[in-house]
């Protein structure tokens, strides 16, 4: 199924709004744990996603100018941007920038995924478990399988058979990985802590490419 940027950008400010509502209650110590990002905190991973909200093309190329092009530099700068005070104002400054439709690229289904992969950063390490929904996870499946963008995850994927055992992806030729579309995306984004969710013997040769 291949979505529409309104499809894509509609399915992103869902994702947003259901992170928003699971972030509600959360301790200061929830916020100060480690996200699967194990370089930030859950905060400052909410903190990241706000300012990927507020980025536009011409804003990216100023920010890695001006960070040397060195990435980590850039994401550093602006995730502080956008932090809050506390974490009750880094939360209000995600909730108002849920419905913006800016990013650094027309790539939409990238940027989708950007939310579902941080998303479930952050949930993972405080337990809970809400999923992406099938159908965004799916379009953002099919995107990383097709090419490397923010993560190489087309080379993660290459030469391998993908099947989601919950929704209708499917991708490549070669030995399989099964599992739930969350599960998949996760992984072609190197996401380690789900790869005991995956089967087929094609899981080793996913083990030693992330």
């Amino acid at each position: 199924m291949t979505h529409t940027r309104d499809a894509l950008q509609d399915l992103t400010r869902a994702a947003r709004a259901d992170l928003a509502e699971d972030l509600a209650d959360l301790t200061d110590a929830e916020w100060a744990r480690p996200s699967l990002c194990t370089a930030w905190t859950v905060e400052e991973t909410l903190a990241h996603l706000t300012a990927a909200a507020h980025m536009t093309p011409f804003r990216w190329v100023l920010s890695m100018v001006g960070a040397g092009f060195r990435p980590d530099v850039h994401n550093r700068r602006r995730l502080d941007e956008h932090r809050g005070a506390t974490p009750a104002e880094t939360l209000a400054r995600f909730r108002a920038a849920a419905s913006r439709t800016t990013a650094p690229s027309g790539h939409a289904a990238a940027w989708l995924g950007e939310v579902l992969v941080h998303g479930q950063d952050i949930r993972r390490p405080l337990g809970l478990t809400r999923p992406p929904s099938v159908e965004a996870a799916t379009a953002v499946a099919a995107f990383y399988a097709s090419r490397n963008f923010a993560v190489n995850s087309r080379s993660v994927a290459v030469g391998l058979r993908l099947e989601a055992t919950d929704g209708p992806f499917r991708s490549g030729d070669g030995p399989s990985v099964r599992g739930s579309t969350e599960a998949l995306v996760m992984v072609l984004a190197g996401r380690r802590a789900y790869l005991d969710e995956l089967t087929g013997d094609g899981v080793p040769a996913l083990r030693q490419r992330i």
